[in-house]
C-alpha cells in the first residue's frame, strides 16, 4: 500500500463540513489521504481515528484520517464522491472523542438527506 496526501479531496471535505455546519468536527484536526494497491473489493473509503489509549500517550485531542482508495474512489462521478465523503464524516461523533458512529446510522437515507441539503 501507498498513501499520499489527497488535499483536492481535504479542500471538498473542508467546503462539505462548512456548508452542512457540521461544527462538531474540527477540520484541523482531519485529514484527507488517497491510498494505493488496496486489496479490498467492496471498499471505496475508510474513516480512522487516533483512540483513546493513544490521545493520552501523545497528549493530544481526537484526531480522524479519511481514507480514499484511489482505485475504486477516484473513477465515481462527482456525485458520488460527494456521497462517499458525506458517508465518512458521518462515522465522526459529535463528540470527535476518538469514536465511530455505527452503519445503523451512517445510512444510505441519512447520507441522500445531507447530500440534498448540501445541494439546495
Amino acid at each position: 500500500m501507498r498513501y499520499e496526501e489527497a488535499r483536492d479531496i481535504q479542500e471538498k471535505v473542508e467546503k462539505i463540513i462548512e456548508k452542512l455546519n457540521l461544527s462538531h468536527i474540527r477540520i484541523n484536526d482531519i485529514s484527507c489521504i488517497r491510498s494505493y494497491g488496496s486489496k479490498s473489493r467492496n471498499c471505496i473509503a475508510r474513516c480512522h481515528a487516533l483512540n483513546k489509549v493513544m490521545q493520552k500517550a501523545l497528549g493530544r485531542k481526537g484526531f480522524y484520517v479519511l481514507e480514499f482508495l484511489s482505485e475504486k474512489f477516484d473513477k465515481l462521478e462527482e456525485q458520488e464522491k460527494i456521497k462517499t465523503i458525506i458517508h465518512e464524516l458521518l462515522h465522526i461523533p459529535k463528540s470527535f472523542g476518538g469514536g465511530f458512529k455505527h452503519h445503523n446510522y451512517v445510512t444510505r437515507r441519512n447520507v441522500e438527506k445531507l447530500y440534498k441539503k448540501l445541494k439546495e
